[in-house]
């Protein structure tokens, strides 16, 4: 008898402590997530493309720059960024915000960054990206890599190109073939053309594989547009044209009197028809989300 209650109490309490043993286990893992959480989630971004490239694979920053002239996130991305700090413009970031979040990380655009990177480390580890370097593409599968997501970023750049290929059969479609294409941008008190670097181009000239109007190509690549008069708009002698034009009366106003003009209504892609109006976001924002958002933009457009 005394040797059967010895062995039961001995089975009862081995498997207490198997089943204390497992809650510790599940315990440690659970604390492990948990802190890799919160290291996902005290990424403190300092380029509003980096922040969208963030969003693309699922992360919200803890803090992050706003767009200079609106003072706030950027509208296409806003929603997303509801539980995240405002960290003032990327050229003059608010450094006491910052030191207050205490990220585990800062990511940077070097264009921003300058020589300013020593007083970042102070606060955190530091991660410096050349967004002039490769494509969004690249900058995604970076970042994946950092934040373990490298998955998730040939999943989301997979699907992209899918929907490249979509939007591009209906351009051509609508178009044709050897159709030519020019992005303007209007401003108050200018005329830009964007040329073959981003923020337009690659989306154009590279992910639609559209052909650039006639001198879009001489244009200085190492430049993201060049300010032009309306007289020589003929000259481009695109079937279509892509127009963003600023939020503000002034630039509103602009191209109403643009619009007005003989030069215009000559235009071949203004007879013609093809004429496409886009907002500057996401059009504007070469960052992951914000192509995929154009692109989605840009499939609506041409199912019409």
């Amino acid at each position: 008898m005394k040797k059967k209650l010895t062995l039961i109490l001995s089975t009862m309490l081995l498997l207490l402590l198997s089943a204390c043993g497992q809650t510790a286990s599940n315990e440690a893992k659970s604390t492990n997530e948990e802190k890799a959480d919160n290291k996902e989630t005290r990424i403190a971004s300092l380029s509003i493309h980096l922040t969208n490239d963030l969003l693309a694979l699922g992360i919200k920053p803890v803090g992050s720059v706003v767009g200079g002239e609106l003072k706030d996130f950027l509208p296409h991305v806003k929603d997303q960024l509801k539980d995240t700090t405002k960290l003032g413009p990327a050229k003059d970031p608010d450094m006491e915000v910052l030191l207050e979040l205490s990220p585990s990380v800062i990511y940077l655009d070097k264009e921003f960054a300058g020589q300013d990177v020593s007083k970042y480390e102070k606060i955190a580890s530091v991660e410096v990206f050349d967004l002039d370097e490769g494509t969004w593409r690249d900058h995604l599968r970076s970042i994946g890599k950092l934040v373990d997501r490298e998955q998730q970023a040939e999943h989301f750049i997979a699907d992209y190109e899918k929907q490249t290929k979509e939007v591009r059969t209906l351009f051509k479609n609508k178009l044709g073939e050897d159709s030519k294409v020019m992005a303007i941008r209007v401003t108050a008190k200018e005329l830009r053309v964007f040329s073959t670097k981003r923020p337009m181009g690659p989306m154009l000239f590279e992910d639609l594989g559209l052909k650039p109007a006639k001198g879009i190509q001489e244009l200085d690549s190492k430049q993201p547009y060049e300010v032009i008069s309306q007289e020589v708009l003929p000259d481009f002698d695109a079937d279509a044209i892509f127009v963003v034009v600023n939020k503000d009366d002034e630039a509103q106003t602009a191209f109403k009197q643009l619009q007005e003009s003989p030069i215009w209504k000559g235009l071949k892609a203004v007879k013609g028809n093809h004429v496409y109006v886009v907002p500057d976001q996401p059009w504007l924002d070469y960052s992951a989300l914000g192509n995929k958002m154009a692109m989605d933009q840009a499939k609506e457009i041409f199912s019409k």
